[in-house]
């Protein structure tokens, strides 16, 4: 027997509503919907972040090759001010976690 199948035989399922913590089923079944469509939009957010990863490497590649600097400071400061403009204050942490990951390894 494999410890997959054993975790599923001793382990009891969960019913929809006890996963959602919504005390009827039709709310549980509103809670899950929403759920897949967080999860499909957590995705493809995902997958924009990396592609804007790699399109930061490129224009770092570039910047340094010619000289110039990893980083441009006063761009950095347009995207925090766009993102905070849009998503308030926390949009600015957002936008600081993004550029941490665009900038890679400095």
């Amino acid at each position: 027997m494999t410890s997959e199948t054993l975790t599923e035989q001793t382990l009891p399922q969960k019913t929809l509503t006890e996963q959602t913590g919504a005390r009827t089923d039709k709310a549980a079944s509103l809670i899950g919907d929403a759920r897949e469509r967080i999860d499909a939009l957590d995705d493809r957010i995902i997958g924009l972040i990396q592609e804007r990863v790699a399109i930061s490497a490129v224009i770092q590649e570039a910047r340094i090759s010619s000289g110039g600097r990893r980083v441009n400071l006063a761009r950095e400061m347009e995207v925090l001010a766009h993102y905070r403009d849009a998503l308030g204050k926390p949009g600015t942490a957002l936008a600081m976690t993004m550029l941490e990951l665009c900038r890679g390894r400095i």
